[in-house]
């Protein structure tokens, strides 16, 4: 019997176009020996559409816009749209494949678990903390990971105390700094100040996409990634180095036009490799993650390791580093889909051996 996958792709969020472009890379790895694949479109104003059942790669992002099919709101989700067209049963996992708000950040993951579903990738509480960069360094900093320094401000604070606000960064932070929204990754919204006009305009870039944002202190180091599988035994990949030919690794450089050098692996030592092994598997353990996970970091000229974030649904875009970075530990974008759902599968076994009545 082959497995049925209910890949899960687009949302409203601005990181939409990165979903397409990782479903369409997933859908081209599957094994169609081994899995049936059941597309499931959100659009951009968040309208969920079932597809028809895909017997091959699709050749552009356009064959998996649905315009027909089976349009439903996700309150009407459990009877209908997890099923296969023959209603032979639900699906026997589902792939999100989304990438941040509204599908990255625990809401999806919350209505699978309520739907009693397997799905690939990080549960409820992982995926919400690793999507907020201020709850993620909060706990990091509770499970004793370094860190750069970090101050934050949701947008009633700003727009009451606006220079003292700015005041705050420069007072703890200094320049160069750069200021994120809270809650987005790709690198949207994200920018590199180097002076007070630099950082005004930052703050109003970084509102337009959340009502929270995050500044952070900025270090001359090498940006260096590493790939976490696993659900209770996680295992770390190969390290990876980003150089980018642009100021920072933007959302251009990450998804448009690949303007950066991937280097894997990383030429560190190992014992820089043994400590960011042990950072990245330390914090994947901490937020509680499963699945997956991408792990970067900042390496300074002196050495010093600093943690930056997690992905907890990285991309598997053509310029992506997670699948990169396990080809090269031997693990083949084929058996690194099949691993994952896989996980997915045994997570959800064990979670039916949870009591819920006394």
């Amino acid at each position: 019997m082959k497995t049925k996958v209910g890949l899960l792709y687009g949302g409203k969020s601005a990181e939409h176009k990165v979903s397409m472009q990782t479903a369409m890379a997933v859908i081209k790895a599957l094994d169609l020996e081994k899995y049936e694949i059941h597309p499931i479109y959100i659009s951009e104003e968040g309208q969920w559409v079932k597809g028809p059942q895909l017997h091959g790669p699709v050749s552009s992002v356009k064959e998996l816009e649905f315009s027909q099919g089976e349009a439903l709101p996700p309150t009407a989700l459990a009877p209908t749209l997890f099923r296969d067209a023959q209603d032979k049963g639900p699906f026997d996992v589902i792939f999100p494949l989304l990438h941040g708000p509204n599908g990255e950040d625990g809401t999806v993951q919350g209505l699978l678990e309520l739907l009693n579903l397997p799905y690939v990738g990080n549960g409820v509480l992982a995926s919400s903390a690793g999507m907020d960069k201020v709850i993620m360094k909060n706990i990091f900093a509770q499970a004793g990971l370094p860190q750069v320094k970090y101050v934050w401000f949701i947008r009633s604070e700003w727009e009451n105390e606006t220079e003292a606000a700015y005041d705050q960064v420069e007072k703890e932070l200094g320049y160069p700094c750069f200021v994120k929204p809270a809650n987005l990754g790709s690198s949207v919204g994200i920018s590199k100040c180097m002076n007070r006009s630099e950082l005004e305009g930052a703050f109003k870039e970084a509102f337009q996409f959340d009502r929270k944002i995050i500044i952070e202190e900025g270090v001359s180091a090498r940006e260096i990634e590493a790939g976490v599988m696993g659900n209770d035994y996680p295992e770390c990949s190969v390290a990876g180095e980003i150089v980018p030919k642009v100021e920072f690794y933007d959302y251009k450089a990450k998804y448009e036009d690949g303007d950066t050098a991937l280097i894997i692996p990383a030429e560190i030592s190992e014992i820089e490799f043994s400590e960011l092994r042990d950072m990245a598997i330390k914090a994947f353990k901490a937020l509680d993650c499963s699945g997956l996970v991408r792990a970067d970091f900042f390496l300074t000229r002196e050495g010093k390791l600093y943690i930056n974030e997690v992905n907890t649904m990285p991309g598997f875009t053509p310029f992506s580093m997670f699948p990169l970075l396990w080809k090269h530990t031997g693990v083949e974008y084929p058996q690194l889909i099949e691993k994952l759902v896989n996980l997915a599968i045994e997570r959800h076994e064990e979670k039916q051996s949870i009591k819920h009545t006394m």
